[in-house]
Formats: structure tokens, C-alpha cells, sequence
């Protein structure tokens, strides 16, 4: 185990306080409610934004008030195409079969809406469904606008206050869009709800896994992405109950503005805390967590956190002015000049976009199958959890490579056989439709760590950061994908599964890398496929 710089050894002081005692039990109580309703949060606009049925208005027909059944003359007033967009062009302004042109028709500037709780109905958007879907699309631009935001926040003024920022913000710009009066106001505030209030997720992750001894860490992420997933089935349960998208935001959203209280009862992480040089604290919270946890720490710890470091006086050396200094090659270069680091990377990126395009796409797409849409959204979240812990058990047992592998092609199979099922075997495409996305939850929450392995350690965070950046695509193209139907009613799916397909062929070009240490160095990196399994990097020539 390595010291801090303060002299402190984290992880040995982390074992002695317990991997997971009443101390981190009492913190994940604390964390996982924030996190349970960003995940709220990243779904509401599936249902505020709902497509609705609805018809052309057609004045000479409609009764008083309009209703949104016919009653037998939309046959003669509307073309074959059902009347949602256009209508026939009427003779006279009376209601009869032979009052319509046969062959002409119009576009219509008025509708009549068979409910009005999204939307939808509320700015007038029938027959705009690019308005509809661009709800989706400017909220996960506000989540590629929070990764710098968030980081720069969290970095600077702590994790705590990050967390707690992050989780009253977006119950603040939730609770103003709920009062928008134009569908601009709502883009605009769905848009600094995302990147304002989307950091809470990962946050609330680092916060929570820095304090979590290091055999316990699959464990406490597997339940912070368990939270996620439930946050999405109350989602539904509540849309369900609360359909109207005003009183539905308003419900949703006030819960955050508690989370102010957080300051009091959620502590600093530790990590962060003897990063900024501040010792003092950081001990005073290993304390309070051993007093918890009811664990007596060791001499040698209690030295550690209490003395203070001795700085040894350094003699004056005078420094020639012709000295010459090796100036180290830039991490950018390295990485470009390095062929096989750059294939990798473009090969990571085009997983992070194909598994953030699914697995958002997926979720999407579930409210438009055949039954109840919030059931299906139910599902498609439930079915997550399963996969999330698949992914723990496969990847030490069987391999990085053949259990992402396997997933991508079992998810690309699932969704590509979609359109040649019948449609009377409503079971069956719901199946797969849960298969598909059980598959994409699982290749999702492991090549975060596969991603991690394939690159040395001066590179690692930050080729991570460009694949996640990248990924990023993915979700902003996701909301767009119901559009699609209106060409071929299963077509998303097929793409779906065509990039699955893709991802997992790719996987056929990375190297393994179970039970291998990370590599530090670009040279290491690159020879990790001639690396046995249990040698470490150092040891190839």
C-alpha cells in the first residue's frame, strides 16, 4: 500500500475501520436517495413528453364540446392515412359523405387530442414529433455540459458539496419548468436541469465508494446502479398514478429541495480531504467512523493522522543556468504516435456509443410497445438488476473479453429477430425486448472496467474521460430513435441490434485482461496482449 502524501495510509486505515461497517451502511442511506431520484429525474421526460393519439379538427363535424371519437364521419372527412395529419379537402361546410374531395387533401392546423397529460397537448406539438423527441436530445446535451461542470465543482469545493449542489439544483429547475408557459421555456429548463442536476449520479458514487474498503467496492457500485434501476420503476409507479405532467414534475421534484439538509449529516470524503492538505478533518471523520463501527484503530494509524508531517530542511542548491531539463513527450502525443493505443481508443469509443445509444434507446422505445406503457418501463428498469450482477460473477469467472463479447451479440440477436416475430405473440417481442436490454445493462456497467484495463495508468483517466465524452453521442441520438417508426415500426431495433452485433465483433481485437495488473506505462500498455495472465507488465521484455 502506497502513503498519501500526508503520510497516511488510506487503505490499511480503511481495512482497520471494517470494509463495509455501520459508518458506510449509514453514509449508503444517505447517498442512495439523491441517486434514487436522479435517476427519476433522467426518465421523466419519457413520460412529460409522451406521444398522445389525436386527430385533425374538422369544424363542420365536431360536436359541442368536440369529443375524440367520430362517430362514424371521419370516414368520409379524413384520407386512408387516419386522419392524424391531414384531412380532405371539404366541398361546402356541411358534415355528409359527398361534402369532402375524394382525392384531396389538406394539412391540418388544428387537432382535437384524445387526452391531455404530456406535452403534447400542452404546446400543440401533433404532427411535430421532432419537438417531441427534442425534449430527449437537449437533456442529454445538459449531461455531456455536466461532466466538466460537475468535475471542476467536485475537484474544487469537495464531493459533499458537489453532491448536494448537484441534488437541490436539479429539484430547483424541475420545479420552474413545471410552471413553463411555451415549449421553449420547458427546453430551456430541461437543459439546465440535466446540467445542473445530472452530477448527483457520479458524485454520489465517488463519495460513497471512497469510504468503502477495497473488497467491498463491486459491492457498493453494484448497489448504487441497483438504486438507479429501482428510481426508474418509481418513476413509471408514479407517472402511472400522476399522469398530468405539471402536477407530475411538481411531485417529483420538490422532495430534492430536503436534500439542503444534507450539509449536516453528510460528511466530507476522506480522500478529498487529505488531497487539499486538509488532515485535521479527515481524521476527525476516520474517528467518528471507528467510533461507529465500534473498531480501535492501531497505534501506527492514530500516529498517522495525528502528527503532523516533519518536513526535513532542505539544503540550498544552486541551480546552473545552462542545466538542461528532459522535457517529457505530452500525454496527447504519446497517444497518437502509439498505433495500437489509438485503435483502442477509437474501438472503446464506439462501445461507450453503442451502449449508451441501447441502453437509453431501449428505454425510449419500451412506452411505445404493444400494452401498457408504464408496465413496460417497468420491466425494461427491473430487468437491469439481474444484469448488473451477471456482469460481477462473469467477468472474474470467464473473462473480460468473452463475457462483454457474449453480451453484445446475445443483446444484437435478441433485438435483431424482433421484426420477424408475429404480432400476436405479444409475450414473445417483450421478452426479447428485456433480453436485449438485460444484455446491454450488463455489457454497460462492465466495460467501465474493461475500458479502465486497456490503458496505462499516465492515460488511464483521461482516455477514459474522451470515451465517456464520446459515449455521450450515443444518448443524444437515443431520443431520436422513435422517429424512426415511422418508416418500419421495428427499425430502431434493427439498428439496435445491427450495433450490438458490431461492438461485439470489435471485441475480437482487444487483448484479455483477467487477472492482469493495470499497466503504467504506454510500452506496458501496448504489450498486454503478449502478457501471460498472471505476470505483471514489468516482467515482458
Amino acid at each position: 500500500m502506497e502513503k498519501h502524501k500526508d503520510g497516511v495510509d488510506l487503505d490499511s486505515i480503511l481495512a482497520e475501520l471494517g470494509q463495509f461497517g455501520r459508518y458506510q451502511m449509514l453514509t449508503y442511506c444517505f447517498i442512495i436517495f439523491p441517486i434514487l431520484f436522479s435517476a427519476v429525474y433522467n426518465g421523466q421526460y419519457i413520460f412529460a413528453a409522451a406521444d398522445l393519439n389525436y386527430r385533425c379538427k374538422v369544424p363542420q363535424c365536431e360536436s359541442s364540446p368536440p369529443e375524440f371519437e367520430t362517430g362514424g364521419w371521419g370516414v368520409w372527412a379524413f384520407p386512408e392515412s387516419g386522419g392524424r395529419c391531414e384531412k380532405l379537402r371539404p366541398i361546402d361546410h356541411t358534415c355528409t359523405a359527398d361534402a369532402f374531395h375524394v382525392n384531396e387533401t389538406l394539412r391540418c392546423t388544428s387537432w382535437i387530442y384524445e387526452r391531455n397529460h404530456t406535452i403534447v397537448y400542452e404546446f400543440d406539438l401533433a404532427c411535430e414529433d421532432w419537438k417531441r423527441t427534442m425534449v430527449g436530445t437537449v437533456h442529454s446535451v445538459g449531461l455531456f455540459a455536466a461532466l466538466p461542470l460537475t468535475s471542476f465543482v467536485s475537484d474544487t469545493f469537495g464531493r459533499r458539496t458537489a453532491f448536494i449542489l448537484t441534488a437541490v439544483s436539479g429539484g430547483v429547475m424541475g420545479l420552474i419548468r413545471s410552471f413553463s408557459p411555451n415549449y421553449i421555456m420547458y427546453l430551456v429548463f430541461e437543459f439546465l436541469d440535466a446540467t445542473l442536476g445530472s452530477g448527483v449520479y457520479s458524485t454520489g458514487f465517488i463519495l460513497a465508494l471512497e469510504m468503502v474498503g477495497l473488497n467491498r467496492r463491486v459491492l457498493g457500485g453494484n448497489l448504487i446502479s441497483c438504486t438507479f434501476a429501482i428510481g426508474q420503476v418509481v418513476l413509471a409507479l408514479v407517472a402511472w398514478a400522476i399522469p398530468d405532467w405539471r402536477t407530475l414534475t411538481r411531485v417529483l421534484y420538490a422532495p430534492s429541495l430536503l436534500f439542503v439538509f444534507y450539509y449536516f449529516v453528510i460528511e466530507e470524503s476522506v480522500r478529498w480531504l487529505l488531497s487539499k492538505n486538509r488532515k485535521a478533518e479527515a481524521a476527525r471523520i476516520i474517528f467518528k467512523a471507528a467510533d461507529m463501527n465500534r473498531k480501535k484503530l492501531s497505534p501506527e494509524s492514530v500516529k498517522q493522522l495525528t502528527q503532523e508531517e516533519e518536513k526535513a530542511e532542505e539544503p540550498n542548491v544552486e541551480i546552473l543556468p545552462n542545466t538542461e531539463e528532459k522535457k517529457k513527450p505530452s500525454l496527447f502525443l504519446t497517444v497518437i504516435k502509439s498505433k495500437i493505443l489509438m485503435s483502442r481508443l477509437c474501438i472503446c469509443s464506439f462501445w461507450w456509443i453503442t451502449v449508451t445509444f441501447i441502453y437509453y434507446g431501449l428505454s425510449i422505445n419500451s412506452v411505445a410497445l404493444a400494452g401498457n406503457s408504464y408496465v413496460n418501463y417497468i420491466l425494461t428498469s427491473l430487468v437491469e438488476i439481474p444484469g448488473y450482477f451477471i456482469s460481477v460473477i462473469t467477468l472474474d469467472r470467464f473473462g473480460r473479453k468473452r463475457s462483454i463479447m457474449t453480451a453484445f451479440i446475445i443483446c444484437g440477436l435478441a433485438l435483431i429477430s424482433l421484426p420477424f416475430i408475429p404480432t400476436g405473440l405479444q409475450w414473445l417481442l417483450t421478452s426479447l425486448t428485456m433480453l436485449g436490454k438485460l444484455c446491454i445493462s450488463m455489457a454497460f456497467s462492465s466495460i467501465y472496467i474493461y475500458t479502465s484495463e486497456l490503458f496505462p495508468t499516465t492515460a488511464r483517466h483521461r482516455m477514459l474521460g474522451v470515451c465517456s465524452m464520446f459515449g455521450r453521442i450515443g444518448s443524444i441520438a437515443a431520443p431520436q430513435t422513435p422517429l424512426l417508426m415511422a418508416y418500419m415500426a421495428s427499425l430502431p431495433y434493427l439498428v439496435f441490434g445491427a450495433m450490438a452485433g458490431c461492438a461485439g465483433a470489435l471485441m475480437l481485437l482487444t487483448p484479455e485482461t483477467l487477472h492482469m495488473r493495470l499497466p503504467d506505462t504506454v510500452e506496458q500498455a501496448e504489450k498486454i496482449v503478449a502478457m501471460s495472465r498472471n505476470k505483471h507488465p514489468s516482467d515482458i521484455e
